[in-house]
C-alpha cells in the first residue's frame, strides 16, 4: 500500500488510503458517521506499524498497548459509496502514559475535479493512552516507543 507524508501543522501526517463501500454506508447512501472512527482507527494501526510497531508485536515486547480514552470528531462534508478517501494520523501531543492524534479524512481532490488539495470531510482529535495488557491499568510508554513517536 502507498503511503506518504503531508504537511498537517508543522508536524508530517501519515496517509492511509480508503476505499468506500456499500458496508461503509447508510441508507442513505453517505458514509455512516461511526465508520470514520473505524477509518482512523485503521491508519493509526498502519502508522504505527509503519514505524516498526505493529499492535501485536508491541504487546508481547512491552506487556502493554494502546486504547481509546477519548475521541473528538467534526463532520464537515459526507463521503459516499465509492469515493476515494486520505485518512491522516498526526502525533499532536505527547505525554508520559498518552498521546493526541490529529486525524483527518479527506476527499480525494481529482473526484471533486478540481486541481486543489483535498477536501476535508471530517476530522477528529484522538487520545490515546498506554496501558498494561494485564491489567489495563495505565502505565507509561516505554523509552524507545514514546522517542520513536515524538521524533
Amino acid at each position: 500500500m502507498n503511503t506518504t507524508n503531508r504537511s498537517m501543522g508543522e508536524t508530517k501526517a501519515f496517509e492511509w488510503p480508503v476505499r468506500i463501500y456499500w458496508e461503509d454506508t447508510d441508507a442513505g447512501g453517505i458514509v455512516f458517521y461511526a465508520n470514520y472512527l473505524k477509518f482512523f482507527e485503521r491508519a493509526r494501526t498502519e502508522w504505527l506499524r509503519s514505524i516498526g510497531f505493529g499492535q501485536h508485536g508491541m504487546r508481547e515486547q512491552t506487556g502493554g498497548m494502546f486504547v481509546v480514552t477519548g475521541a473528538d470528531l467534526r463532520y464537515h462534508r459526507p463521503a459516499r459509496l465509492d469515493d476515494e478517501l486520505i485518512v491522516t494520523a498526526a502525533v499532536s501531543e505527547t505525554g508520559r502514559a498518552s498521546l493526541t492524534i490529529e486525524q483527518k479524512a479527506l476527499l480525494k481532490s481529482a473526484q471533486m475535479n478540481q486541481a486543489t488539495s483535498p477536501v476535508l470531510l471530517c476530522e477528529a482529535s484522538i487520545r490515546i493512552g498506554w496501558v498494561d495488557a494485564a491489567t489495563m491499568r495505565p502505565s507509561r510508554i516505554p523509552g524507545p516507543l514514546l522517542e520513536q513517536l515524538s521524533s
